[in-house]
């Protein structure tokens, strides 16, 4: 194996000679163990806690089944042909999101800028992990601790709905509750449930409160005021999240030989789990009409803008273009493995994913709402209202309630690592593609520190006024960065690069022809980057400032939260100046800027000897080879020429001695 290092910015590689049987092809990154690591890596990456608690939601609320209709095709004109485009990068190149720039080095800033998004959504995200495995531990109990106001941390609002409790032998008859009137606000209060005033541990409260709330708040929250009052650390939190970081570090200690092993579990499981919850829920009374909610088409919407934009955040966000996840774990594939079938199968098993899990919810608060004698709509909630309120409160009103309870936070658990182990692989692989030399064969140690380091970082969250800054985080952070990432990227492949020459990579890797080439060309060109640009101005045409609870944010929160905003997007531009003042000095501005939008001598297969077939390829076809590739190919023909003119002397010496012989 030899270590070959680029002149310029290009990150260093170790060029590997491909191996034979089942050990390693690159033995320097390593590849992945099984035919279907990959596959159930993406789909895990894919499938997370947004197809649960944000699409049913969202469909619901943008015209039910007719928005189906824009969704698929946000996912055949723009998910779809995004996650193929970066299958196909990572696999080529056998790098990770920052080290695959050198596709067009001048905006190597992209890969720094996608490693700092994803670095920033880590912290945040393990905190709702933190959230799940606090709920899934208070769920073993013979008694659910939100299905009453009996607890220590209720307030004399809370209020425990369903019939049982208005309609029970010490109520049914005089009490002042009969018409359901205070039921009925209650509910709708839960509806809108992101906006309600909060409860906190002091038990000030706005309105009628569920104990769902109310243990949602006041227990797992613990939440204060706002932002002025910290309130110190929630320790049970606190442990949570670090348990949390735990499970994740040993799930991926030993990089994609640890993950590919154990997403056979956590990516298949969540469907089982699914499968369960919709025929326990499909058999409740009600059911029926929660899903006719979810489902029944409301076609005077599809005329409004606001769903189609809808639509397309929802596939771009659930899939994951842009994040470098879905790069980062193609870069483990064999070079000649047929991506296509990861390419074209993940989307369609998301987007599949998110419909069936909407079947699962509305069948339950169907239900929900029949024990309530109100309208589904009136007990519906997105986010994290949906997952740590309105759904827990479904399944108090289920036969032995804490069976389900555990059953629900585990399938909640194992969509949530599957997206973090991705996340956090995608940082640490992009510091070992940029520090080959010091960091290749530290595997563990690296993981162990990224882990302490976001641990560290996110301690904040766990204050009793950590619910602020996680909104602010998760309200800002995504809110442009990754679409301007995603349109550079596509318009660098397709334009730069160009479209035709990634194509070909592909073919030449898979060894035929690639199927809807014609589709990818074209949606590469015109289609993706035409979307992205509507997307990116429905974001910001349709954003506001973050709310929460009715919460007034100070100016500092909002100034941070801009700040997080630009992180990932600022050294797109401050890499550029760079490179065109310290790395390419050589000619006028124009030849500068031409010579670093083109692929670096870096770019290209890192297996031996799928390198040299390439380039051989390349030169046969009339293209320049890079410098790299024609001094190295020089050493390989030296020894050949000496050879050969060994062998020519030798021959004239065997023939002159031939004609001086006597016959």
């Amino acid at each position: 194996m030899e270590y070959k290092k680029e002149n310029g910015p290009e990150i260093g590689r170790k060029i590997s000679t491909s191996s034979s049987g089942g050990s390693d092809e690159n033995k320097a990154r390593g590849n992945w163990s099984g035919d279907l690591d990959f596959l159930l890596s993406c789909i895990g990456y894919a499938v997370g806690i947004g197809n649960v608690w944000r699409f049913p939601y969202i469909c619901f609320t943008n015209g039910g089944g007719a928005f189906l209709i824009p969704y698929m095709f946000a996912l055949f004109t723009c998910g779809l042909p995004l996650f193929f485009m970066e299958v196909a990068m990572g696999q080529f190149s056998s790098s990770g999101a920052i080290a695959v720039w050198n596709i067009s080095p001048i905006f190597l800033g992209a890969g720094f800028g996608t490693v700092i998004l994803t670095a920033i959504c880590c912290i945040y995200y393990n905190l709702l992990i933190a959230y799940i495995l606090f709920y899934l531990v208070m769920s073993f109990t013979k008694k659910l601790p939100w299905e009453t106001c009996t607890n220590e941390w209720n307030t004399p609002e809370c209020l425990q709905r369903g019939l049982e409790v208005f309609l029970g032998p010490s109520l049914s008859s005089n009490s002042s509750f009969g018409n359901n009137s205070r039921l009925a606000d209650l509910l709708t209060g839960q509806a809108a449930a992101a906006a309600a005033t909060a409860v906190n541990a002091s038990g000030v409260v706005g309105k009628t409160t569920t104990p769902s709330e109310e243990f949602w708040y006041n227990y797992i929250l613990e939440i204060t005021d706002g932002l002025h009052e910290f309130g110190g650390i929630h320790w049970k939190l606190l442990l949570s999240l670090f348990v949390a970081y735990v499970l994740v570090f040993l799930c991926i200690c030993k990089g994609i030989k640890s993950t590919g092993k154990v997403v056979y579990f956590t990516a298949t499981f969540p469907y089982v789990i699914l499968t369960i919850l919709l025929v326990r829920g499909a058999t409740l009374p009600g059911a029926a009409d929660g899903i006719k909610y979810y489902l029944v088409p409301q076609w005077d919407l599809l005329l409004e803008f606001k769903v189609w934009g809808m639509a397309f955040i929802q596939i771009f966000y659930s899939l994951g273009p842009g994040w470098g996840g879905i790069i980062t774990m193609s870069s483990y594939n064999r070079f000649h493995a047929n991506l296509l079938r990861e390419a074209y199968l993940v989307p369609i098993i998301n987007s599949a994913t998110s419909v069936f899990a909407g079947f699962v919810v509305f069948s339950v608060l169907g239900y929900m709402a029949e024990v309530a004698q109100l309208a589904v709509k009136d007990v519906v909630a997105a986010g994290p209202g949906l997952a740590f309120m309105v759904y827990p409160e479904a399944i108090t009103h289920l036969p032995i309630s804490p069976l389900w309870a555990v059953m629900f936070f585990f399938m909640l658990l194992m969509l949530g690592l599957d997206t973090q182990f991705v996340m956090i692989e995608t940082v640490i692989t992009a510091v070992r593609d940029n520090f080959a030399s010091k960091f290749q064969k530290s595997k563990v140690w690296i993981t162990l520190g990224v882990c302490v380091v976001m641990f560290v970082l996110a301690v904040p969250l766990t204050t009793r006024a950590g619910s602020y800054l996680f909104t602010i985080m998760d309200w800002y952070t995504a809110a442009f960065a990754v679409m301007v990432i995603s349109l550079g990227e596509v318009v660098v492949v397709a334009w730069f690069y160009g479209a035709n020459r990634l194509l070909d990579d592909v073919e030449f890797m898979i060894g035929r022809p690639v199927i809807g080439r014609t589709f990818m060309l074209l949606s590469w060109k015109f289609t993706v980057p035409g979307l992205l640009l509507f997307i990116l101005l429905f974001n910001m045409i349709s954003h506001v400032p973050v709310t929460y609870l009715g919460y007034d944010f100070p100016t500092w929160s909002l100034v941070f939260g801009w700040i997080l905003t630009m992180l990932p997007i600022i050294p797109i531009p401050v890499y550029a100046i760079y490179h065109l003042i310290y790395v390419e000095r050589k000619g006028t501005l124009w030849q500068r800027l031409r010579r670093s939008v083109r692929p670096s001598n870096a770019w290209g297969p890192a297996v031996e000897p799928y390198r040299s077939e390439y380039f051989h390829m390349r030169v046969a076809q009339g293209h320049k080879a890079p410098s790299g590739y024609k001094q190295s190919l020089e050493q390989e023909m030296r020894p050949l020429k000496t050879a050969t003119a060994k062998d020519e002397e030798s021959c004239a010496t065997d023939e002159k001695q031939k004609a001086l012989s006597p016959v």
